[in-house]
């Protein structure tokens, strides 16, 4: 990898929704094309898989896998926690490829110090109870970033500041604010119960940093947002955390000739998947000495 890489110990990213409209890919592609991490963490909802019977998977959501392959094939640790958008790779738990893994929880000792790795969509009441509300809501959320989109390319082309219109619904309603504080809330109690030193999770699209205690102590909850709204992850450096957020200037297009529609159903998905996993081209791919 180029010395310009930016070195990281840890990058823990999650909630990517590849195969949906509001998924920033090229931006996530730039993000890892600039950093050498010594760790992945993928923290669920990588790929849409709820969603992805639409077929729509443009190259750059598909520039996304291979960066990550990329970084497995030279040596990197790849662990892929499943969301409930990817729900359907929890029966792979324990499943590895090289040095991808695929597990529903992760466990790291950091300097001394436990991390709880996990989505966090065990926590969902809605999840648990009335999952085709929450899909249904699923797909309502991704025509909102459409349009979104949309909305701010306009008001760039008009020199008018971009806003977030699922932002701006989610601040003006007290039971969302509600679910998130609760959620977090929920993450820090049973990590304290169990002396985690850090709870990390994703789901719930809201990027975060803070100490939370109760009675029985006090933990560090972390949340790695998303690149649909936030375009967050979380980095580990000399024994501490930081919250990346991707900031770029260039104009960002719903859709040009770079970005071709590529069709397939799930199992096509799959099946380039492995063939990028078994890419004799690949560095380091022992296919390569033969």
């Amino acid at each position: 990898m180029s010395s310009l890489r930016r070195e990281v110990e840890i990058v823990v990213i999650s909630d990517i929704h590849l195969g949906t409209y509001g998924c920033h890919a090229k931006e996530l592609v730039r993000y890892l094309k600039s950093i050498k991490p010594s760790m992945i963490v993928l923290n669920g909802d990588i790929i849409d898989i709820w969603q992805f019977s639409k077929n729509y998977f443009p190259k750059s959501h598909m520039k996304v896998l291979r960066e990550i392959i990329r970084f497995a094939s030279k040596g990197v640790p790849v662990y892929y926690i499943t969301g409930n958008h990817d729900e359907m790779l929890r029966r792979f738990s324990g499943f590895s490829l090289g040095n991808l893994e695929i597990n529903n929880k992760l466990i790291l000792d950091l300097d001394g110090k436990k991390a709880w790795i996990f989505h966090g969509d065990v926590f969902d009441v809605t999840m648990q109870h009335a999952k085709w509300l929450t899909k249904l809501g699923a797909i309502g959320y991704d025509l909102l970033i459409l349009l979104n989109r949309f909305t701010n390319f306009i008001l760039e082309k008009t020199g008018r500041e971009k806003i977030s219109l699922s932002k701006k619904i989610k601040n003006s309603v007290k039971k969302a604010v509600k679910f998130i504080n609760d959620f977090e809330v929920t993450c820090a109690d049973i990590a304290i119960s169990n002396k985690y030193d850090y709870v990390i999770c994703g789901h719930i699209h809201h990027p975060e940093i803070k100490e939370i205690k109760n009675d029985n102590g006090s933990v560090t909850y972390l949340n790695s947002g998303d690149w649909v709204e936030n375009l967050t992850a979380l980095e580990y450096n000399n024994g501490e955390w930081s919250l990346y957020k991707y900031e770029d200037t260039v104009e960002i297009e719903i859709l040009n000739e770079d970005d071709d529609i590529v069709s397939m159903d799930n199992k096509d998905l799959f099946k380039m998947l492995f063939a990028e996993l078994n890419n004799p081209g690949l560095p380091n791919n022992p296919n390569n000495n033969k």
